[in-house]
């Protein structure tokens, strides 16, 4: 007889199904796990054979063979241990067989029978309700996925729980979602003495998804600028939140449970690889341009990044998606994030300051900035240059604006953008305007806002 149980495993942030299939039978006692597996699956194994042992669960002496279909996918993660064990305890006649066909199962089994966290509950909780099945997880993700509310959750603290439940000894509650605060921001755009076109631009960069470089030298407030955009950009909406939670989760990065509530602020080293940029590895997972998906990406010192990665970013900022190409998967992840980048005028950085000018002024500036190509460049909608603070600036006590005042306006500026492009299904900023639409149509505080 054979016994079955249900789960996933990605490409990209898609879940593909895979049907884990249980066989018993005569033979020479052994507990082998075919169809592809992984290391990781592999030793699952072991992990089921103590947790078992932990439960007083005798393995039968016969052969017992784990098929993960289809055998021709690649199978990887510590996720496949529940459902592997659930179709385990299925053939052994310990749960209901029916019970376990009818859900999709995700979770880490421990030594001694404890479920532990693993990544991606919440598109799994998505693939779910897609095939209209339960979800059986561990307790620690069972708040991420009730954010699906059209599949039911349920969230076990350890095998034996969940065999309680799934007998009907003990039932378990469904799962609800966690609400989470409103995000905080411990910097303001009040902070920021003078640079008031800096603060303007961004603004414009904020209400409209433009793509900002500031060149300035050393001191002059590029990264402090660049660290309170994420202040004054308008709130998530729930497709965005649900879309960004999502790589989130993939990547193992979701926060106590609850979905991602504020605009994601990426800022990776100039010294990253083109893998932790673009995305990819031996899994194929996301890049940093994935992670900022809905938010933004800084990149300090942006001519010091490796040109070949700099080029990379060229059509993912045009078509705000990027396809990973390996020999045994092509995987498509989301990347539409507003790009803002600082640079210096030249290598020493003090080509534009006449007390401090650099001796080999204008070619050393030229040469620096060449290396950012002009394909690259022409994706930046903004470009300033962020002059030092005067004396007088730092030494005023009058604050600026608040970022609650200037995130007013651009969250007005967005609802604007969203009822001219209600009829367009990708365009609902300025920067996805194509053809005739570019003309600046928007007035924005005085000013006529389009695409710059």
């Amino acid at each position: 007889m054979i016994t079955r149980a249900y789960t996933v495993c990605f490409e990209g942030i898609e879940p593909k199904v895979i049907d884990v299939e249980c066989a018993i039978t005569n033979g020479l006692p052994a507990f082998s796990i075919v169809g592809l597996p992984d290391k990781a699956v592999s030793e699952a194994r072991e992990r089921i054979r103590a947790a078992f042992a932990a439960l007083s669960i005798a393995l039968p002496s016969k052969r017992i063979t784990v098929n993960l279909t289809p055998a021709d996918l690649p199978k990887e993660g510590s996720h496949l241990d529940l459902p592997i064990a659930l179709a385990l305890l299925a053939g052994l006649d310990i749960v209901p067989k029916e019970d376990v066909e009818n859900a999709i199962s995700i979770g880490e089994v421990s030594l001694d029978g404890r479920l532990n966290a693993v990544s991606g509950a919440l598109p799994t909780a998505l693939k779910a309700a897609e095939l209209d099945k339960s979800l059986l997880c561990p307790e620690a993700c069972g708040n991420e996925a009730a954010w699906i509310d059209q599949t039911r959750v349920i969230a076990a603290p350890s095998l034996l729980r969940l065999i309680q439940h799934l007998t009907g000894q003990n039932p378990i509650e469904a799962a609800e979602p966690r609400a989470l605060p409103p995000p905080r921001h411990h910097c303001d755009m009040h902070d920021v003495k003078g640079q008031e076109r800096a603060k303007r631009a961004l603004e414009i960069a904020a209400a409209g998804r433009h793509h900002l470089l500031m060149v300035g030298t050393p001191g002059a407030g590029k990264s402090m600028l660049a660290a309170r955009l994420q202040t004054i950009l308008p709130p998530m909406t729930a497709r965005e939140a649900l879309d960004t939670t999502m790589i989130y989760s993939i990547s193992g990065l979701t926060r106590n449970g609850g979905l991602q509530n504020t605009r994601p602020f990426r800022e990776p080293h100039h010294t990253s690889s083109m893998a932790a940029i673009v995305g990819g590895g031996r899994s194929a997972k996301p890049g940093e341009i994935s992670l900022a998906h809905n938010g933004v990406l800084f990149l300090d010192e942006l001519p010091e990044f490796p040109r070949n990665v700099l080029e990379t970013l060229r059509q993912p900022l045009e078509t705000g998606e990027v396809m990973i190409a390996r020999a045994n998967a092509h995987v498509k992840y989301p990347c539409r994030f507003t790009l803002i980048a600082a640079a210096n005028p030249c290598r020493c950085g003090y080509m534009t300051q006449p007390d401090q000018a650099c001796n080999r002024a204008p070619l050393c500036g030229a040469e620096y900035l060449s290396r950012i190509s002009g394909p690259l460049m022409d994706r930046f909608d903004l470009r300033i240059e962020v002059p030092p603070v005067s004396f007088r600036d730092l030494s005023d006590h009058n604050r600026g604006e608040a970022s609650e005042t200037i995130a007013a306006r651009v969250h007005e500026a967005r609802l604007l953008q969203l009822e001219r492009t209600k009829d367009q299904s990708n365009e609902r900023t300025n920067a996805d305007l194509q053809g005739e639409k570019l003309t600046p149509v928007m007035k924005f505080d005085g000013a006529a806002v389009g695409y710059l």
